[in-house]
């Protein structure tokens, strides 16, 4: 009959052969009797018996915050090198065991673990000693537990009445230890074991093994090169087909095993058979025997029969250790292969001719070889005949006529679609070069029409248009389609293909002839210049350091005398004069010898340009009839975001920070008119004042007088002469022109 426990009663019992003494107390969870550990009484108050909970770590708190042990020293494991003595009342050989071992401590809980390596037939249960867990002290203490304060080097250690004594620990130990402050012993040795040392060693010296073996271990070269192949390019001459030529063949050396393939590289129309390999992967022999071997000629082992065949027709064999009859073959290694190097190939002799790229990377690195220079064993192939090309017939275009020439089943020709892409018209890139340009004739007629020529870079096609001109008698529009137009003074009927007109050959002054009307380009566009300018690589026209680097050489002689004339040309000293000045002057200069878009990317490189800042107050104006009519009004949230991006509140952000936040707000403003008006509130820095831009936008407050549109036509210019109608700047710079070419005037 089991005695009731007692409220308050302490209790030792044995369990798995360890001792616990703990206070324990029934209790009730979730209507279920249970055992609690350390309840305490009535108020939360310790009991009589009952004693403070210790800490789990001992640690000496830090500078800043504290994190929790288990992440602040996670996945940190101190090892100690430890040995322990072992009684073995039970033999006479040996009086005790010297038994090594390995103490991990884990500081983010204060758990245990002691672990000892496998010796290899000691016949002793070794590996884990004690699972991971927290350790109670000995006895009278055994109610605290191992903390990192009780190890140290030298020292020993209790564990469940076993007496460990740690010799030294790994170096992060050690530096744990010292900056926790505790002095670390210097580290001890650790004894032998007296029965392995001076008896068991003994015997394995003494013995020989029955059935001795030799070890060939690949394994480590296998992980090492696994997956790497060393490739050569190999030439061999077949003596039953020697018209043909050497036959190519690619060699492949694997390194994870020494094992070699072999594949011919057919060509074109030989008449061989196609098989997947000419030598299978495997070791390739140096000398190849003369005479097939049997199987089992060559083994890793022999064997000699001792005394022959009994009366059971049964023999008795033992291993030559000294391998006298044993046959022994040389394989092929990778210090054997090498450019120029010959190898027998199973009684076929091969060149190494040349190697991969990989393949020179590696014999660099391993036998520092420097010269790789291939072995030429190929034949250079003849030349090809040419192939003349009949001449154009008039039927359909030339490109067309020439790929029915040279196939047999008639194709479209090929389109440039990649330029097609990159050049075609996106967002407001029209890639399209439009010119002013006038009839080049003494007809009076004819003399003052007036046309755009447009050039469309996507597929080099032009398209020329006429103005409408009232009481003129000619109707205008489309004056050209579309299309790609030939350069004049060509053979009509000839074998090479035309020649076009390219982007490069239409410029402000050049004179053109499409289809027997000459024209002389009088004008451009403002997209024109600026597409010229920034492709000036395809343009020499617009290519600035070019056009300095010629005027240099005209003038270079005569700089004095240039700086008097701009001096006397500009009596105020403004450094300024008008275009006009510095057009003569430089017709004067060069003797016309620079064309009219020449002088105007001069002139637009060292002009004044006049500040032609976007209207904001008609950008406003339509911004709000847009924000009407979708009925936007969360002005109010718009601030409070920008405000809260700007971290310094300085009133301002950046222009791609302001567009990201409208358009996270969906505002109704396409992009050009949103980045126009996030551009006319920026400063000299590249800053948005959001401020502003808010208070703009918000039409409750801000209310904008729509501006009045402007109906009808505007009028045009009608005096169209040789010199362009609107020059590109009305002032020049002439100061820095100079210095650039013949340097500051000292």
């Amino acid at each position: 009959m089991a005695l009731p426990l007692l409220p308050g009663f302490s209790f030792r019992r044995n369990i798995g052969g360890e001792n616990f003494h703990k206070s324990q107390r029934w209790g009730y969870c979730n209507n279920v009797p249970m055992l609690f550990e350390e309840k305490p009484g009535i108020g939360g108050q310790p009991l009589l018996d009952q004693r403070p909970k210790p800490k789990y770590t001992e640690f000496p708190d830090g500078m800043g915050s504290n994190p929790p042990a288990w992440i602040a020293f996670d996945k940190q494991v101190l090892c100690f090198h430890a040995y322990f003595e072992e009684e073995v009342p039970d033999k006479n050989q040996e009086l005790y065991r010297i038994r090594h071992c390995k103490i991990y401590f884990y500081p983010e809980d204060d758990t245990i673990q002691v672990t000892e390596p496998h010796v290899l037939n000691s016949g002793i249960d070794q590996g884990t000693i004690l699972r991971r867990h927290r350790i109670p002290l000995p006895p009278p203490h055994e109610d605290q537990f191992y903390t990192i304060l009780h190890f140290n080097i030298n020292i020993e250690v209790n564990f469940y009445s076993r007496i460990f004594k740690i010799v030294d620990c790994d170096l992060y130990t050690k530096n744990f230890l010292k900056k926790m402050g505790v002095r670390v012993n210097p580290p001890g040795t650790r004894p032998h074991d007296p029965y392995i040392t001076q008896r068991r060693q003994r015997i394995l010296e003494s013995t020989n093994p029955v059935r001795p073996y030799e070890r060939f271990d690949t394994l480590k070269q296998f992980l090492e090169y696994d997956g790497q192949v060393l490739g050569f390019t190999c030439a061999w001459n077949d003596p039953e087909c020697l018209h043909y030529g050497p036959r190519e063949l690619v060699l492949r050396y694997y390194l994870a095993d020494d094992t070699i393939d072999i594949r011919e590289v057919l060509p074109e129309n030989s008449g061989r058979d196609v098989v997947p390999y000419f030598l299978k992967r495997d070791k390739l022999p140096k000398d190849a025997p003369t005479e097939m071997l049997q199987p089992g000629t060559i083994t890793n082992y022999t064997l000699l029969n001792v005394l022959g065949k009994s009366e059971r027709n049964k023999g008795y064999y033992i291993r030559d250790t000294l391998q006298t009859g044993a046959v022994r073959q040389e394989f092929y290694k990778d210090c054997d292969l090498k450019i120029g190097a010959v190898i027998n190939v199973w009684g076929r002799k091969m060149v190494i001719c040349d190697c991969d790229e990989f393949t020179k990377e590696y014999y660099r690195k391993k036998y520092g070889t420097v010269d790789f220079t291939p072995v030429q064993f190929k034949t250079p192939p003849p030349p090809e005949p040419e192939k003349p090309v009949p001449p154009y017939n008039g039927f359909g275009s030339e490109e067309d006529s020439l790929i029915s020439c040279k196939k047999l089943l008639p194709q479209a020709p090929l389109k440039d679609y990649r330029k097609f892409l990159v050049k075609d018209r996106y967002g407001m890139e029209s890639n399209t070069l439009r010119f002013g340009a006038k009839f080049i004739t003494e007809d009076p007629i004819d003399k003052d029409r007036k046309f755009v020529i447009s050039y469309f870079l996507s597929d080099d096609t032009i398209s020329v248009f006429e103005y409408t001109e009232r009481n003129t008698g000619i109707p205008g529009g489309r004056f050209l389609e579309r299309g790609r137009i030939k350069k004049p003074g060509q053979e009509l009927f000839k074998s090479e293909l035309s020649e076009y007109y390219k982007a490069h050959d239409l410029f402000v002054g050049a004179r053109v002839c499409f289809h027997g009307h000459s024209f002389l380009l009088v004008d451009a566009d403002e997209y024109t210049f600026s597409y010229m300018e920034k492709n000036a690589n395809e343009f020499p026209v617009a290519d600035v350091g070019v056009l300095l680097m010629r005027l240099k050489d005209k003038t270079e002689s005569r700089s004095k005398e240039i700086r008097k004339t701009f001096a006397t040309t500009d009596p105020e000293q403004t450094n300024v004069i008008d275009y006009d000045t510095f057009r003569n002057w430089i017709v004067s200069v060069t003797g016309g010898a620079f064309s009219e878009h020449e002088i105007m990317t001069l002139g637009r490189h060292y002009g004044v340009r006049d500040d032609c800042q976007t209207d904001l107050t008609f950008l406003l104006a339509g911004a709000h009839e847009k924000l009407k009519k979708n009925g936007f009004e969360n002005f109010d949230q718009l601030s409070a975001v920008f405000v809260y991006y700007d971290r310094e509140k300085c009133g301002v952000l950046p222009y791609e920070t302001c567009r990201t936040i409208c358009k996270s707000f969906r505002l109704p403003l396409s992009d050009e008119v949103l980045e126009t008006l996030l551009t006319g509130y920026e400063d000299d820095q590249k800053q948005v004042n959001y401020h502003m831009f808010v208070h703009g936008l918000n039409w409750r407050e801000n209310q904008i007088r729509p501006v009045p549109t402007v109906k009808g036509r505007i009028k045009k210019q009608s005096d169209w002469s040789q010199i362009p109608t609107c020059p590109p700047v009305k002032m020049v710079k002439y100061l820095p022109l100079l210095d650039d070419l013949f340097g500051k005037e000292e």
